[in-house]
């Protein structure tokens, strides 16, 4: 016997309830791609959202991509940049003080009785 397909409302009936807002948001993003592909199928879609996935398909989308990811990578890059300043500033403290230390200027707060 041929396999039976299940029609969108009986999956979303199905499908687990959303513990979160951007589960929930994922959840609805999924519905809308998987509508808007049976509708390029069938032959039934929009002008927009014919338009909308021929965009995507185009050069300068992908470009664009690139440039969203090598931005985001340049920024992790500040980011750790800044955290490793910070660390590096906590070592030279550190250095100084025992330099001060072995020298005999240390840290007059430790001498007082």
């Amino acid at each position: 016997m041929p396999k039976v397909t299940s029609n969108s409302s009986e999956r979303s009936k199905k499908m687990r309830p959303a513990l979160s807002p951007e589960a929930r948001e994922n959840q609805m993003i999924a519905l809308a791609v998987d509508l808007a592909e049976r509708q390029l199928i069938e032959g039934t879609a929009s002008s927009q959202v014919i338009t909308h996935f021929l965009k995507l398909g185009t050069t300068k989308a992908e470009l664009e991509k690139e440039k969203l990811k090598k931005e985001t990578e340049l920024l992790n890059a500040k980011t750790k940049a800044a955290e490793s300043a910070e660390e590096v500033k906590v070592l030279y403290e550190n250095a100084l003080k025992a330099m001060r230390n072995y020298s005999g200027y240390g840290d007059p707060d430790e001498y007082r009785d």
